[in-house]
This record gives C-alpha cells, structure tokens and sequence, in this order.
C-alpha cells in the first residue's frame, strides 16, 4: 500500500478527511445552513456542521432514503440503531470507520458532547419509525429529543475550552432548548404538506392537517414566539465566536414564523413558505453588526 508524503500522522490525514466528509453532507442538505454558519468562528463553525452532519444522516435513515433504497421499517430501525451504536463506541474510542461518525466522535469528545445527548435524539429518530399518532405528551418528548438536545450539543461547541458558572449555563441551556423547540416546530409548520401526505406523520396532536383552521395556526405560532423571546434573552450571554451567528438563525426563524402567520392555514398544505436569500443575507449582516463584540 502507497503513502503520499504529505505533512502528519495517519490519522491527522483521517481526520481531516472525516471533517471534509461531513462539511460534504451538510452543504448537500442544508441551503439556508450558511448564511449563519459563515458567522461562526472557524474552529465553532467546523464542529457545528460537523454535528449537523450526524443528524442529517440520522434523519435520512427514517425520512425517505432508506425507504427509497428498500429497506423495511425494521431494517431502517436497525439501520439507525447500528448507527447510534458506533455513535456511542466512537465517543469512547475516539475512532470510526464511518467518516461522518468519526468526526462527530472527535467534535464530542472535545466539546463534552456524551449520550445524555446523543441517547434522546435517536430515541426522537427512532418515534418517526413508529406509525402510531403522538399524544401531546409524546410530542413534548419528541421535540426534547429532535431539536433541544441539538441545540445542546451546539452550545457545548460554542462553549469549548471556556469557563462558565452554573447560573450563566443554566440560562445558556435553557436559551439552546427554545431555541431547538422554536426551530422543529416552525419546521413542523412549513414541512406540513410531506410530513402529513408522503410520511403519515403529524407532529400536532388534536389538529386535522387537512383542516388547519386559522385559530389553531396562530396558537402554534404563539407558542413558537413564546419559545424565540426565552431564547432571544439568552443570546447576549454567548460568547462572541457564536453570538453573530446565533442571533442570525434567532431573527431567520422569527421571520419565518413572521411569513407562516400571514400565509392563510389552508395554503401550509400547498406550498412550503421560505425566506429568500436576499433577505437571509441582510439578516445575516445585520446580527453581524449590532451582536458583534468581545466577551
């Protein structure tokens, strides 16, 4: 077997290539990732499209790819468990031979990333395997497991390497729980029509997706503010390698939730509202330029 002579280790070589791998995914899958992304610090930046990766491989798994390719439910099902466990060997290990993986292992290990985490978000990816209708209360758990923990896992990146008392995190956590919960259920809202018609699924207990009525809308809408004002307090206590960054996909959502209000209920089914890029880019600079700053 050949060897280049390029500088470093094996493994140095393995890392970086497991770190463009999911930089890959990522810039396959997400088209509004980068406005806010580009706002990170570099080394912040990485570490967040490296844990964006590993949830979007996880979402292919039980949102359509493994379907399309011909696995059953229980082939997915295994498919996503074989996953979360060399997930969990690789956080120990330090090593995979999936490259995805193995850059989410390494980005885990430096940011204190562990399976308090990574255990409820393949429980939420497992629930989507299940046809039976949530409950209210299942929902809850759902959206903890989906959206909040990533939100977690992405302040534990912003927090590396940083000294913080327990007060501060407390209300840091809570902020990057909102923030998760606002994004998956305005998510819910615009993803509606394939949720419901191509996968079976929804998301709002007691609602008719067929029948959205306008009130029911505007309760979901509130509470999606109600989630964006706890987690708008807490942006000013982040560290400024995120903070830019942060308030940007904070206002992106909003505005979003801004758009969803003013579509009528009934159109969610036929056309999934968007923010254009123009106005993705202003909002972009303008959280660079009134969250900038030192902390």
């Amino acid at each position: 077997m050949s060897r280049d002579d390029s500088p470093g280790t094996s493994l140095d070589r393995y890392d970086e290539t497991a770190e463009a791998a999911a930089s890959v995914v990522i810039g396959r899958y997400s088209t509004s990732f980068g406005a806010a992304a580009r706002l990170l610090e570099p080394t912040c930046r990485r570490r967040i499209r490296i844990i964006y990766a590993l949830v979007r491989i996880a979402d292919e798994v039980v949102d359509g790819s493994a379907a399309e390719a011909g696995l059953s439910v229980d082939e997915q099902r295994a498919a996503l468990d074989a996953l979360e466990a060399e997930t969990e060997r690789a956080m120990r290990t330090g090593y995979s031979t999936n490259v995805v993986v193995h850059a989410f292992a390494r980005t885990a290990r430096a940011t204190g990333i562990d399976a308090s985490l990574t255990a409820p978000f393949f429980a939420s990816m497992r629930r989507d395997l299940d046809p039976s209708p949530f409950t209210a209360e299942e929902v809850v758990t759902y959206i903890y497991g989906s959206a909040e923990v990533v939100g977690l896992m992405c302040l534990r990146a912003f927090l590396a390497d940083e000294e913080v008392d327990p007060e501060r995190l407390a209300r840091l956590d809570d902020g990057a729980r909102h923030l998760g919960a606002a994004f998956q259920k305005v998510n819910f809202l615009r993803d509606l029509a394939v949720d419901w018609r191509d996968l079976g699924r929804n998301y709002f207990p007691g609602v008719d997706p067929e029948a959205l009525t306008e009130a029911e809308k505007h309760a979901i809408l509130d509470d999606i503010d109600a989630d964006l004002e706890i987690s708008g307090r807490a942006v000013a206590e982040l560290p400024a390698r995120a903070r830019a960054a942060v308030a940007a996909a904070q206002e992106l959502f909003a505005r979003l939730a801004a758009k969803l209000r003013a579509t009528p209920a009934d159109e969610l089914l036929r056309a999934r509202v968007r923010v254009p890029d123009a106005e993705k880019f202003a909002i972009a600079v303008r959280a660079a330029v009134t969250r900038g700053g030192s902390r």
